[in-house]
């Protein structure tokens, strides 16, 4: 924006000096051709220098008053130059127009896109603080987890020892309980006071 901004001065600056100029030439052309038309005017009706004859030779059928009016001479030329300058002005000021008119639909334009990007990257900033709040409390809830299994394994191997099959075979074990339920009965016989 700032760039197009710049630009923009350097072209409207451009824009107001050729329109001045081109009106400044105007001016001068208009001015040269009332005195030159002014001057041929006079030239035409000037008698200092014409041959006072008794009659006009017949290839004449109206006095010589000049140049002037020719469409190529030098008035013709001027009236050209001055449309010019007045086309070069309706055209420079036309385009200034356009060009102006560009420029604030592009300032509008890169206004409303500047804002849209500005509301987009505030609800980033927000979304990016909020991940980063669940982050830590996932973090914490991940560390309590962990402490748990943990515990939960050194139990586990603590218990399994006397849960695992310690390379003992079926029939051992079930003679292993038989003899333990034996002994525990005894201890009840015993407990409850009758005889071995």
């Amino acid at each position: 924006m700032a760039e197009a901004t710049e630009l923009r001065k350097t072209e409207k600056e451009k824009n107001l000096q050729t329109i001045k100029d081109a009106q400044e030439a105007q001016t001068a052309v208009a001015s040269a051709l009332t005195v030159l038309k002014e001057f041929y005017a006079k030239a035409a009706e000037a008698t200092a220098l014409v041959q006072q004859q008794p009659e006009a030779p017949p290839i004449f059928d109206k006095p010589y008053t000049g140049m002037g009016g020719e469409a190529g001479g030098v008035v013709g030329m001027l009236e050209v130059i001055e449309s010019d300058f007045a086309r070069l002005e309706g055209d420079t000021s036309a385009s200034e127009e356009a060009a102006q008119q560009e420029y604030d639909t592009f300032m509008t334009d890169s206004k409303v896109d500047l804002m849209g990007q500005q509301k987009d990257a505030e609800h980033k900033t927000a979304k990016v603080k909020s991940e980063k709040k669940a982050l830590v409390v996932k973090k914490a809830d991940l560390e309590g987890t962990q402490k748990e299994l943990d515990a939960a394994l050194e139990y586990f191997d603590k218990l399994k020892p006397s849960c695992i099959d310690a390379g003992t075979s079926y029939e051992d074990r079930v003679g292993r309980r038989e003899e333990e339920i034996e002994s525990l009965q005894t201890a009840l016989r015993i407990l409850n006071g009758e005889d071995i």
